[in-house]
């Protein structure tokens, strides 16, 4: 399998595709549950710190049970209604019991979840790479579909990935070990410096401590040298938006806004193509 998948670059990126959107499907699962099972968890802690009687235990709630089911009327949803982006399709986007709609979200994230495993397997090729790329590309993604919808980046998910960026650079599979280890203290230490600068000049907090998690996760898999990069853009792109929703939504200048995928975004840019995105730039000032 292995000599097939090396010498056959396309079976393995129809592979990564099938994979990724199986993937997708689960992600929905993690984006819609983990964010109240964290809410669920914050509130049995605040109860024990501050000495109230616990709540009465509910149902299992975690990302395997319940099953899933129409958010409308709780159908359960059936295994030939839950194949990724076909059985949407199939259904035309609607339940098969009572006829409500299904959000369009859901498909998107398991199309894009696909082509993002695609696109990872067409650059990388087969090899430990592409398998550790895929999986940082869908914890961004799961992060950035949670961060705006709730303003959270998630331990749980920031975490683990980051420690898993340091372990696999030990083995020098996208960069060297110091290169990855300063990536992580520097992308920390940028933006928690930023952070504190705003507060001590406006007295309000600019962004959430997760986005300096964010940022040190990018920096253990891809080294310091592209948080430059990733910083660079994921501003230009952050202003970009809320300018756009402030004309669209007519939202204020002060209202909070999501940074994480940004950074999610243009950290894995920076990671497939930071070094041509230079490259190309040098050339076109004429350093090079």
């Amino acid at each position: 399998m292995s000599l097939l998948l090396g010498e056959h670059p396309m079976v393995f990126v129809v592979m990564a595709l099938v994979l990724g959107l199986v993937i997708g499907s689960f992600l929905n699962v993690v984006v819609w549950r983990l964010p109240k099972m964290l809410e669920r968890e914050w509130r049995a802690l605040a109860h024990e710190v501050l000495g109230l009687p616990a709540e009465p235990a509910g149902p299992t709630y975690n990302l395997m049970r319940p099953n899933s089911c129409c958010p409308h009327c709780d159908h359960p949803i059936r295994p030939w209604e839950n194949i990724p982006l076909l059985s949407y399709l199939f259904l035309r986007g609607r339940c098969a019991h009572c006829q409500g709609a299904i959000s369009a979200r859901y498909p998107l994230t398991e199309l894009a979840c696909g082509l993002i495993s695609a696109w990872v397997a067409w650059h990388f090729g087969f090899g430990w790479q592409a398998g550790a790329v895929m999986l940082l590309s869908w914890g961004l993604l799961a992060m950035s579909l949670i961060d705006a919808d709730h303003q959270l980046l998630p331990d749980v998910l920031v975490i683990p990935l980051l420690w898993l960026g340091l372990i696999v650079n030990g083995f020098g599979l996208l960069t060297t070990l110091p290169d990855a280890l300063w990536g992580a203290v520097i992308g920390y230490m940028s933006l928690w410096s930023v952070f504190w600068l705003f507060k001590l000049v406006t007295g309000k907090d600019g962004m959430g401590h997760g986005d300096f998690k964010l940022l040190a996760l990018i920096g253990a898999w891809g080294g310091w040298q592209i948080l430059p990069m990733t910083l660079l853009m994921s501003s230009l792109v952050g202003v970009c938006v809320g300018l756009i929703l402030m004309r669209l939504r007519k939202t204020q200048a002060s209202a909070p806004m999501p940074f994480g995928p940004y950074l999610a975004i243009a950290g894995w840019i920076a990671l497939l193509w930071g070094g041509q995105i230079t490259d190309f730039y040098l050339q076109s000032v004429g350093f090079r």
